[in-house]
């Protein structure tokens, strides 16, 4: 049975772990490394897990009992707290097509629901049509946006977004 735990200070280990396979997995997939990120000291660690539980941020853990198998996080915008953005969207290649990553989106669209978001907002890489599928199926869309990826110049990141409802 999956069960999904929130990033907090005492699962930084479990919280650590899940990010760097994530990093490793899909290096496309992130704006960060997993190179840049295996170099952060625990305290480092810890820090990041303070602040995805805050009240301006959140994140998940998706266990499949003592296996980590998904995260995602969100955090509100601080210009405009009516948007939410959804980063750090990984599920573990075991575990795909089984509902998790719907699971984890879902958390995250109550966390900001209950803090009055009205949007979602994410940015994938456009080589990674797998995933604009599973979004699009989700309710996001295409906006229009576009950046390039801080890692691949050849590469451009879409922003996606969705109603709150």
């Amino acid at each position: 049975m999956i069960t999904l735990e929130p990033i907090v200070p005492e699962k930084v280990f479990i919280f650590k772990a899940v990010r760097l396979r994530a990093l490793q997995d899909s290096p496309s997939a992130f704006g960060s490394t997993y190179a840049k990120e295996s170099q952060l000291t625990d305290a480092d660690w810890v820090t990041r897990a303070v602040r995805w539980s805050s009240d301006g941020s959140t994140g998940y853990i998706a266990m499949d009992g003592d296996n980590p198998c998904g995260i995602a996080a969100s955090y509100l915008d601080e210009n405009d707290a009516t948007q939410a953005h959804l980063v750090s969207m990984w599920t573990a290649p075991t575990h795909r097509q089984q509902g998790i990553g719907r699971l984890l989106i879902n958390e995250i669209l109550g966390w900001a629901r209950l803090r009055e978001a009205r949007t979602l907002q994410l940015l994938v890489t456009s080589n990674n049509e797998p995933a604009i599928s599973f979004y699009k199926s989700l309710g996001f869309a295409r906006t229009g946006r576009t950046e390039p990826y801080p890692n691949d110049p050849a590469l451009l990141e879409y922003e996606m977004s969705r109603v709150i409802l």
